[in-house]
């Protein structure tokens, strides 16, 4: 496995040390500094996860009260406990939670909740309740801006996909990219970096490192060797998009690439209608490939270094649908995973006969599962990235 120190013999940048910036110089020479620093990688269920059908509270008597359609037996549930348990298709989920790397927070909300999709995603996305701040600063983004940047040059943050760069990226000082697969850097950065490439507004990786860095064609390099050993496959992951993502990400974290937050969006999860099977393939496919990738970096060697938050921008309704489907709602289970997690269940198990409004009562603001990350998993404080201070949560190790 390549690292840091044999990329940077082969760059650009040692080729050109005597006559680069002093400030680049200092960034080869300590290039090691960042590979045992911590990773987050952030994946965003989009649309709005049953929370419900999710984390199921089996002997509630509201959820066979309320969920006869689409209510699941207690016999196909995965049982955490007397009262809990997990999707049938969350096999995978159920085995990180055997090995002690998985970790659910319940009930996770905010206050006056909003129904919108894109309103909610915001207020998730940058910590911000205000309009006119949705579209400045997200709270990874704002987080990046405390973190040394990576020596290497690359993006703080990096959004793996096709989707458009999410504002929870965006912040201040710090650099954010895009990347949808290997192959596409590959053919976007030519064995040297082309002319001007300061005048390009893309916010795709290739056209960052051409704009930003004076190394690109050592970074292009990089990850040519990463797309050599790609074309050789991985069965380990299984062939679905979100795999594939979480794939990518584990082959730049194992390259030690230098970027600290990754990012990845399933969607999918607006499921007003014929939820089951639906739901169903989407439960399967977000526990696959949070198992391959725990699983591969445990063969790696540095899944301690690496932490995995699953949010989606609000729950569903707790009654269903004439359509057999659920509409929005409000509070919903957060997905941690590794084995830098404490496993098990935090916050108030949800109440399907104690609602308001016809929606689960929120029991956990999702800026103290934030500030928890922030602060326990990145070593930033919090108070500034959050716009106040909220108490921390106890699903982490120290």
């Amino acid at each position: 496995m390549p690292t840091r120190r044999d990329f940077l013999k082969r760059s650009s940048l040692i080729a050109l040390a005597p006559s680069i910036p002093s400030f680049l110089a200092r960034s080869a020479r300590s290039a090691e500094q960042g590979r045992n620093e911590r990773v987050l990688v952030v994946v965003q269920l989009d649309g709005g996860n049953d929370g419900i059908n999710t984390v199921i509270p089996f002997a509630d008597e509201g959820y066979e009260k309320y969920r006869r359609t689409l209510r699941i037996a207690a016999d196909r549930v995965i049982k955490i406990d007397d009262r809990m348990g997990l999707h049938p298709a969350l096999r995978g989920a159920a085995d990180l939670l055997e090995k002690q790397q998985l970790a659910i927070v319940q009930g996770v909300g905010y206050p006056n909740p909003n129904r919108s999709h894109d309103v909610s995603m915001r207020i998730w996305q940058t910590a911000r309740f205000d309009p006119e701040e949705h579209m400045t600063f997200g709270w990874i983004g704002r987080a990046a801006d405390e973190l040394p940047r990576p020596s290497t040059g690359v993006p703080s943050s990096l959004l793996l996909g096709d989707e458009n760069p999410p504002v929870a990226i965006r912040g201040r000082i710090s650099a954010a990219g895009a990347l949808a697969s290997l192959h596409d850097f590959d053919a976007e950065i030519p064995a040297a970096a082309g002319p001007n490439p300061r005048t390009s507004n893309s916010t795709s990786l290739a056209a960052f490192v051409q704009r930003t860095t004076l190394d690109a064609r050592g970074t292009a390099d990089r990850l040519r060797d990463l797309v050599r050993r790609d074309a050789m496959g991985d069965g380990s992951y299984p062939t679905t998009k979100l795999a594939e993502r979480m794939k990518l990400i584990s082959q730049l974290i194992k390259a030690d690439f230098g970027t600290r937050i990754y990012y990845a969006v399933q969607s999918g999860y607006d499921t007003h209608a014929v939820q089951l099977a639906s739901h169903d393939d989407l439960m399967r496919e977000l526990a696959g490939a949070l198992k391959a990738f725990i699983d591969d970096l445990h063969v790696a060697g540095i899944a301690d270094r690496v932490l995995v938050m699953c949010f989606s921008e609000f729950g569903r309704r707790v009654e269903e649908n004439g359509s057999a489907g659920t509409d929005h709602g409000t509070a919903g289970p957060v997905i941690l995973a590794g084995p830098s997690v404490k496993t098990g269940l935090f916050g108030r198990p949800p109440s399907l006969l104690d609602l308001e409004n016809g929606d689960l009562k929120m029991s956990v603001d999702f800026r103290q599962v934030y500030a928890t990350v922030l602060e326990t998993w990145l070593g930033v404080p919090s108070a500034g990235i959050l716009s106040g201070k909220f108490e921390r949560l106890g699903f982490l190790k120290s």
